[in-house]
């Protein structure tokens, strides 16, 4: 017998499991899972969707047509597996959990029904103007030493504000706020919650030393609008609705995990947990997240409530980083990526002089800069398409170490480091990062993200598992090559002063961009 992830099963045949149902509503696409009880993988599922872009600057997704329906397609798909008595995964769901991009900012009146697409994280920069605002109303110092996080695009409290001076008659008529997890929350159970990590990212909104809502605030910049109890991504919110049973195939009663914002289950699932350790997911962008020792905050980072009561941690972003590289692909012809891995292999360290700066969708940390661009410096007639290919690389790995630098200024020692995101399958990308950084990063057995991140809440709800359980084996490691680690200490400087010497320019190219583009 057979498991869904191809491996040899010992289970008896026909058996009926305990399952747990996993869903992550990504970016672009959502993934799911079914896995036993202890976090075995059975079977997966995954569905691509569309992410709007209605004017440059702004980011969206419509909650039914993307974060509902893709949820009833995977969990129908998974559960119509399950009820198969011939299918190695036959079993029973006994509880879910979710996650999804995050921070958002969704709208929906008295019956929960969407008022607007909602408005997506950090990569959405229209409430800019919103948060410099409140940053100069509220202070810098009380934000960081409060919230954690200065205002910036990412901010789910700035995003509220844009919609209450933008669309007045649209902000008159709400009575929920959602994020992505909420909003399943809310149509599998119908209790309007909210996690306490998610809340964290809603600055000004929210005091992580409290762990509540700051109601006068809440008053001021969302004046009328309920906000949601809050509680642990782990906590059971609620169970199924008949309703909801008929629409997702999962059976009515069945409790319902909070959930959380993706990049902190998929932290969840690779057991990154305790103070001193780091999770850096390789991805169209790059995402860190360090466990803290406590409340830690820094002007270039963001500050947050953690995913188990009482944790706390401390992350970062980079808004480009394998798109880039994929940029690079598509312009040269679409090679097969393996091609290109092998030509950006050969190159040696440094790419034969060529540093490159990684900020084609402008940048999030440790620089909020909207208006940050790309470059290349060092191009010769003898340049070729793999040394350029390594440079980005290699500029993604120097953003790392950049994070690091400031992850590390803010008073967190870090210990132990996880590489996880579809970058980690080519051991190349990894590599330069640990030459760079200097780090050896481990690599769990199972990388399949955020969508077994809520399994995990979802047995942690139905008391089947402990909170810092561990959920996912170390596979291997990637050790930093010592001779590589030489030739990037000397080219780092090289690319910090690259991007300090052309910031203005960088910006000035940018409102060209906007002015001629169309």
């Amino acid at each position: 017998m057979r498991r869904g992830d191809g491996r040899e099963e010992a289970d008896v045949v026909g058996a009926v499991r305990e399952l747990l149902l996993g869903v992550d509503i990504g970016t672009g696409s959502s993934k799911g899972v079914l896995t036993t009880l202890d976090g075995r993988v059975l079977a997966r599922a995954s569905r691509r969707h569309r992410t709007d872009n209605p004017r440059p600057g702004y980011v969206e997704h419509d909650a039914d047509a993307v974060w509902w329906a893709d949820f009833c397609a995977i969990s129908r798909e998974l559960t119509d597996r399950a009820a198969d008595p011939d299918d190695v995964v036959h079993g029973r769901v006994v509880a879910v959990g979710t996650s999804g991009i995050g921070p958002t900012a969704l709208l929906a009146d008295e019956h929960g029904r969407p008022l607007r697409p909602a408005i997506l994280y950090g990569v959405d920069t229209r409430s800019v103007p919103e948060a410099v605002e409140l940053e100069e109303r509220y202070g810098t110092d009380d934000l960081l030493r409060r919230c954690g996080s200065r205002m910036s695009s990412q901010a789910a409290g700035g995003k509220l504000a844009w919609l209450r001076r933008h669309e007045p008659d649209v902000f008159a008529r709400a009575r929920y706020f959602f994020m992505s997890n909420s909003y399943l929350a809310f149509r599998l159970t119908g209790e309007y919650v909210l996690d306490q990590h998610s809340a964290s990212q809603s600055t000004p909104l929210y005091d992580r030393h409290a762990a509540a809502w700051i109601e006068d605030r809440c008053e001021e910049v969302a004046p009328g609008l309920p906000v949601p109890r809050l509680v642990w991504p782990s906590e059971r919110v609620g169970t199924v609705t008949p309703e909801a049973a008929a629409a997702t195939g999962i059976p009515a009663g069945t409790p319902v995990a909070a959930g959380t914002c993706d990049a902190w289950a998929e932290a969840e699932s690779v057991d990154v947990g305790r103070p001193g350790d780091l999770m850096v997911m390789y991805g169209s962008t790059t995402f860190f997240i360090a466990v803290t020792d406590g409340p830690r905050s820094h002007p270039s980072l963001w500050g947050t409530a953690g995913v188990r009561p009482g944790q706390s941690t401390l992350a970062a972003g980079m808004a480009s980083s394998g798109s880039a590289v994929e940029w690079w692909r598509e312009t040269t012809g679409s090679p097969d990526v393996s091609e290109l891995v092998a030509e950006a292999a050969a190159a040696p360290p440094g790419a034969n002089g060529l540093v490159a700066l990684p900020y084609f969708a402008g940048e999030r940390t440790p620089f909020a800069d909207p208006d940050a661009r790309g470059a290349l410096l060092g191009l010769t007639l003898r340049t070729t398409r793999g040394e350029v290919d390594r440079a980005l690389l290699e500029a993604t790995a120097f953003g790392v170490r950049h994070n690091l630098d400031e992850i590390r200024a803010a008073g967190v020692d870090v210990r132990r480091v996880v590489a996880v995101g579809g970058g980690t399958g080519s051991a190349l990308w990894p590599q330069i990062v640990s030459d760079v950084t200097g780090l050896r990063q481990e690599l769990p057995a199972e990388r399949i993200g955020a969508s077994l991140g809520d399994a995990k809440f979802a047995a942690v709800a139905l008391g089947a598992v402990d909170v810092d359980a561990t959920w996912n084996r170390v596979e291997s490691a990637t050790e930093p090559d010592p001779d590589a680690a030489q030739v990037y200490a000397e080219l780092y400087p090289a690319y910090r002063a690259l991007h300090e010497a052309t910031a203005g320019l960088q910006h000035q190219l940018s409102a060209l961009e906007r002015r001629t583009r169309t």
